[in-house]
């Protein structure tokens, strides 16, 4: 996981994981990142901070690094989880939600990619769907 301070063109800056730079470049590409705060999806790479490693004479003190990764960890496993019966349908997903909420289509769990505008129009029209934590690579391009 790698994570990017991304700024949209309204200057909102905020952050954002990714599984890869590819994976970044890819869904940036897509559009599929939107700003959290205007939805704006022309999103690029901030000016990040540089990480600096503490001292190592610093004892009994957790490194926060260490507890973001153990919660990213936890996270991820949780996510893994609720996932294992959920089918991924790739850029379906609002069509495929859409159906089983009008009884076109059996119910059942199944996650993948929709625009903000697809989410907005899915939450407008009663739909239930949510937002996962992390992102998911899609299983074509797990190696």
């Amino acid at each position: 996981m790698i994570l990017f301070d991304l700024r949209c063109r309204a200057g909102h800056v905020f952050e954002a994981w990714f599984a890869s730079s590819t994976a970044y470049a890819d869904q940036v590409g897509a559009g599929q990142v939107p700003c959290p705060f205007c939805g704006d999806t022309a999103v690029a790479k901030a000016v990040m901070a540089p990480s600096i490693a503490a001292k190592g004479n610093r004892r009994g003190e957790t490194p926060l690094p260490a507890l973001v990764k153990h919660a990213l960890q936890q996270l991820a496993a949780a996510q893994t989880k609720a996932l294992a019966g959920s089918q991924w349908v790739g850029d379906t997903f609002a069509t495929r939600a859409r159906a089983m909420h009008q009884g076109e289509e059996d119910h059942k769990p199944i996650h993948g990619l929709a625009s903000l505008a697809d989410v907005k129009s899915l939450v407008d029209d009663g739909v239930a769907v949510a937002p996962l934590p992390l992102p998911v690579v899609p299983p074509e391009k797990i190696n």
